[in-house]
């Protein structure tokens, strides 16, 4: 779903029809605000239950929160958050939008009888103007990774305008866990997607001098999707938290992750494996989204940082390292990985992975591991609900 702007640099805005729902130039220059106009996108999220309920459940659990308030939702979408505050007790919720997807989430706002509580308008986060301040701020401005589509960026925007004092925030905040992983076979794969580029005589061209430029290409591409958590080498996590109440949009376009995993197993380590959670924490209950290998599937899968040098571990060994995000004008993230291990000499590997450029790797079935249709957990209760 998306507000969806950062503030990268832009094209002149022209305005928007907000009855036609007719594209600014902004709006035609963004990827994502294409993406999510398109009814079987907002499908997609809709359909992924973990995410949905985890939503409904962390409203319906702090109705508290909503009983009579003024809510915003950033990035509505379809208005399906929007929908789920008025059933939590809202009194009015003003639903932000960028895309052209306004035009269906109004007829279903109108079709389900809410006009007069439900107010859907088109335009960027930054530049809207709604009638008041808000009690509760909700939104879904998550990508794969946490940060990619850069969309964290409006939902603080959204704070900053309009959120009152000791307002509340769902999501409330978010952690990024990584550790090391080992997988031959995607190494293997990755490798030989460069294998054209070895051919010396293809109809009388030479490749070769493109071999290397293909391999940077290959392994700068994050692999995105679910792993089993037996590949994983470290009990371990490296963290990195943010808090939605506080962050700010300089924390947010550079920022670093500091690791050091203890290995468990002997074998070679192909890179660093990333996901996260979501906290919401309400008056009453905190509800928590887990993307883990551990947790439920959801679209935001796992994501994989490949090494270009795999590094050869051994048990009880080091594994320390940084990862370095900068945002970037593709609506996303440069992300420098650098590791090494402890040892006398130490040996160390580094690699850019550009988070635009995700490769989708299906070969591993989730279902194997975890029940899909799961939900989000309570905070202190590892029963689903």
């Amino acid at each position: 779903m998306s507000s969806l702007s950062t503030n990268t640099p832009s094209t002149t805005t022209t305005s928007a029809d907000p009855d036609t729902g007719a594209a600014t130039e902004e709006e035609e220059g963004n990827i994502f605000s294409k993406y999510y106009s398109q009814l079987s996108h907002q499908q997609n999220m809709l359909t992924d239950h973990v995410r949905t309920k985890t939503y409904l459940q962390a409203f319906f659990k702090n109705t508290v929160d909503f009983q009579g308030a003024n809510c915003l939702d950033v990035g509505t979408g379809s208005g399906i958050l929007a929908f789920f505050c008025v059933q939590a007790g809202a009194k009015e919720v003003w639903g932000v939008e960028m895309s052209r997807i306004t035009i269906a989430a109004k007829k279903l706002v109108s079709s389900n009888g809410l006009s007069s509580k439900i107010h859907i308008v088109k335009g960027k986060m930054e530049e809207v103007t709604l009638p008041k301040k808000v009690d509760v701020i909700v939104s879904e401005p998550l990508g794969f990774l946490l940060v990619h589509e850069r969309m964290l960026e409006s939902y603080i925007t959204g704070r900053d305008r309009y959120l009152k004092p000791g307002g509340k925030m769902f999501p409330s905040n978010s952690t990024i866990y990584t550790a090391p992983f080992t997988d031959e076979p995607l190494y293997a794969e990755t490798c030989q997607k460069s294998d054209f580029w070895c051919n010396n005589d293809f109809m009388g061209v030479d490749l070769t001098a493109l071999h290397e430029t293909s391999m940077e290409e290959a392994f700068g591409q994050p692999v995105v999707g679910y792993f089993h958590p037996d590949i994983l080498l470290s009990d371990d996590r490296g963290t990195h938290f943010v808090d939605f109440h506080t962050v700010t949009h300089e924390a947010l376009k550079s920022f670093e992750i500091d690791f050091q995993h203890t290995i468990t197993k002997t074998a070679v380590c192909h890179g660093i494996a990333c996901w996260f959670d979501c906290d919401f924490s309400g008056s009453q209950e905190t509800v928590v989204l887990k993307t883990g290998p551990e947790a439920p599937g959801t679209h935001w899968y796992q994501c994989r940082l490949m090494f270009r040098s795999p590094l050869a571990v051994n048990k009880n060994q080091i594994l320390n390292g940084r990862l370095t995000f900068r945002a970037n004008d593709s609506f996303s993230y440069d992300v420098k990985v650098e590791a090494g291990i402890d040892c006398n000499p130490r040996i160390e590997t580094e690699n850019m992975v550009f988070l635009q450029d995700q490769h989708y790797h299906y070969l591993y079935a989730e279902e194997s591991a975890v029940d899909a249709q799961g939900m989000g957990h309570v905070r202190g209760n590892e029963g689903q609900v």
